[in-house]
This record gives structure tokens, C-alpha cells and sequence, in this order.
């Protein structure tokens, strides 16, 4: 069973917010010569790599609600210029909608066991997908979806 990380996304209003940011860091890395990958940067590593490495994800939470998804592909430690320990979270280009699942607000990320990560939205029903993401929130919020 993957194991999954739980961050809040910070700045980012909406999933498409967090898209923008997620193509500008790729369009980045292709000028680079590098894999479209995004990087998220954290202080603290990480200690079950191979778990969260075996099909782990990191949800993002936005607005106060688990909204989005990015495949975990690497998790890369090194020491800054000032000598503090980092990672970096290598994230896969695809931000992938989810069920909104409410979460409170909390500092760095979190653990995040399968059995209580959203479904993904596609999984969800015909149709949801297509809704308006204020109509999903509700229906999710009333217990509908």
C-alpha cells in the first residue's frame, strides 16, 4: 500500500492556480534541458522514502480543502548555501483533481495514509468531472459525491 504526503499549497487560490505554477516550473526545466518535472523544496526529509516512492502522491490542500494530487517521482536530499539540510520533492507534470476532502491548516507536510486520501475525481461517477467546481464542493460538503 502507498504511503503519501500532505502539504498545504500555499498561494495558490484554486487548482488552477496551482496548475499555472506547475507548467511554468515545467516549461522551465524543458528550457533546461531537464524532464518537465516540478520541484517542491521542504526542510525536513522525508525518512520512508521507498514507501512514499512506491506510488506515493503529494495532496495538496488548497483554500482549507484536499483539492490535487502530483505523483511522487524522486525525493533528492542535499545541503544548502547556508549549510541546512533539504529536499527536494520531484513532482510528476500532471496535477490531478480529486475529491475535496476538508482539512485543517497545519505547518510542513504530513504523512497521509492510502485509507485516508480523496478518491481521484475521475473516479467519482460519470459527469462529475465536468461539473463546476463550486457545484462539486457542495455536493461533496452535503455528503452527495
Amino acid at each position: 500500500m502507498a504511503l503519501h504526503l500532505i502539504k498545504l499549497c500555499v498561494g495558490a487560490d484554486s487548482i488552477d492556480d496551482l496548475r499555472e505554477w506547475v507548467a511554468e516550473r515545467s516549461l522551465r526545466a524543458i528550457a533546461a534541458g531537464l524532464e518537465p518535472h516540478s520541484v517542491h523544496t521542504t526542510r525536513m526529509v522525508p525518512k520512508r522514502v521507498d514507501e512514499l516512492l512506491d506510488g506515493g502522491s503529494l495532496y495538496w490542500v488548497i483554500k482549507g480543502q484536499v483539492q490535487a494530487r502530483q505523483k511522487l517521482l524522486d525525493i533528492q536530499t542535499f545541503t544548502d548555501s547556508e549549510g541546512i539540510g533539504r529536499c527536494h520533492l520531484v513532482l510528476g507534470p500532471e496535477v490531478i483533481e480529486t475529491a475535496v476532502q476538508p482539512k485543517r491548516a497545519f505547518q510542513g507536510w504530513r504523512y497521509y495514509p492510502e485509507e485516508d486520501v480523496p478518491r481521484d475525481i475521475t473516479t467519482l461517477g460519470e459527469g462529475v468531472a465536468e461539473m463546476p467546481a463550486d457545484l462539486r464542493r457542495e455536493l461533496s460538503e452535503l455528503g452527495l459525491l
